[in-house]
């Protein structure tokens, strides 16, 4: 059974840091570019962040711009997000997702999550105090 699953997740105060992580099984993450979702109550899913499928090149919502890092492990066939100086308005439930064969400016600049195609059920994160 193919699955990604988000990890990670949990209770942080405004400041605070956090590490996601998302895990394959059943296929293999090399050769995916990878994103990270996010999507708070009320609001529209937004894009947080990307990776190219050799790691290469990254991008980030100017939201998160300098706060957040993605990196991947493709031995351990996991992706993660590193999340420091969190703030309240970063709570939401993560999601991270997987694609192939398209354009880097539709996946990882312009955030098209409709390109991305298999995705995780998503970790809560809540930054309060």
């Amino acid at each position: 059974q193919l699955q990604l699953v988000e990890s990670g997740g949990g209770l942080v105060q405004p400041g605070g840091s956090l590490r996601l992580s998302c895990a394959a099984s059943g296929f293999t993450l090399d050769g995916h570019t990878i994103g990270w979702f996010r999507q708070a109550p009320g609001k529209e899913r937004e894009g947080v962040s990307c990776i190219s499928s050799g790691g290469g090149s990254t991008n980030y919502a100017d939201s998160v711009k300098g706060r957040f890092t993605i990196s991947r492990d493709n031995a351990k066939n996991t992706v993660y997000l590193q999340m420091n100086s969190l703030k309240p308005e970063d709570t939401a439930i993560y999601y991270c997702a997987t694609a192939q064969g398209s354009l880097w400016l539709s996946l990882c600049v312009r955030f098209s999550a409709n390109k991305f195609r298999s995705w995780g059920q998503g970790t809560q994160v809540t930054v309060s105090s």
